[in-house]
């Protein structure tokens, strides 16, 4: 799959694959960088910090987004702020795609 100049869809810039996290990053400038990832169902991202604010957007299925230790179950369509410096972890129960938007600091 290619990004078309113009509009695309999200949710079809990237492909589930059975077993694997795949990822797509779709920009990096020095503010920051946008990726979509796509999770089969099991798969996940394991506790981990990073210094800069994060935007995730579920583009399809249900993400376990963990957040200094509290469990966020968020669907389709909905957003939510991981904060600099903050652990997280992302769990798939089922797979789901989401939108990473990373906002580095200026500093």
């Amino acid at each position: 799959m290619t990004m078309e100049d113009g509009a695309n869809n999200l949710s079809e810039l990237i492909d589930y694959q059975d077993g694997a996290v795949v990822s797509r990053q779709l920009a990096k400038t020095s503010g920051g960088s946008v990726t979509v990832f796509a999770f089969a169902e099991g798969e996940g991202l394991s506790e981990h910090t990073t210094p800069h604010e994060a935007l995730l957007q579920i583009v399809d299925g249900v993400a376990l987004i963990e957040i200094a230790g509290v469990t966020h179950q968020v669907g389709e369509g909905q957003i939510i702020h991981l904060p600099g410096g903050v652990p997280h972890a992302v769990q798939a129960e089922q797979r789901f795609k989401m939108l990473l938007m990373m906002v580095r600091s200026e500093s």
